[in-house]
């Protein structure tokens, strides 16, 4: 079964997972600096997409370009994947597609050490996609374990290109942002992506 299949409440029950939904991530995260391009690309192409209001209009010109933006900002230090096949361990239902994952590592041939999975919300509701991105978290740990990775903690993010809510993930326990951050302040949502790839979240 693909990570796509997963509900919150399935994920939560077959890994047997603690799941907080109370806890403040990110409200005190610095703002960034974003480049003149991002937010002339941002200031046409977000009512554009939310006028398409396709999932595939909102990743190539809303979701696409704010990654793009972060892999310039951290010089290259971390690699972004699009539609990458992540078979981690089918015997436990980790395998499919992911949308994007982030990895703490400049090699862009091959995903070496998945750091955040980034999920497109399904029909434009955030909790859709909370339960894929947490077994997309799951599986990221099982393959940096697998692999000698160092990674404290797996983080999450669920978009609809114009709202992002984040995760976080550590042996069991997924924490659930309470806040959601609009397209409005991508400097805040940039900055929030930079904590989480040099693990200072």
């Amino acid at each position: 079964m693909p990570y796509s299949s997963y509900t919150l409440k399935r994920v939560k029950e077959k890994f047997d997972l603690e799941i907080v939904e109370n806890r403040d991530l990110f409200s005190e995260t610095g703002e960034v600096g974003v480049s003149d391009y991002l937010k002339t690309t941002l200031d046409y192409n977000v009512p554009l997409a939310l006028a398409i209001s396709t999932e595939k209009a909102r990743s190539e010109l809303i979701v696409s370009n704010v990654l793009l933006e972060l892999k310039k900002y951290l010089n290259n230090e971390v690699s972004l994947f699009s539609g990458i096949n992540f078979d981690v361990d089918k015997d436990r239902d980790l395998n499919g597609f992911c949308d994007y994952i982030l990895s703490r590592s400049s090699e862009q041939f091959y995903l070496s050490s998945p750091v955040a999975a980034i999920v497109e919300a399904k029909n434009e509701q955030v909790t859709s996609g909370l339960g894929q991105c947490v077994a997309e978290m799951i599986a990221s740990e099982i393959f940096n374990e697998r692999e000698g990775n160092i990674v404290d903690k797996i983080y999450g993010a669920v978009t609809t290109g114009n709202i992002w809510k984040f995760l976080e993930y550590r042996k069991g326990r997924v924490c659930i942002d309470i806040s959601e951050y609009y397209i409005a302040n991508v400097s805040k949502i940039i900055g929030i992506f930079v904590k989480m790839v040099r693990q200072e979240a």
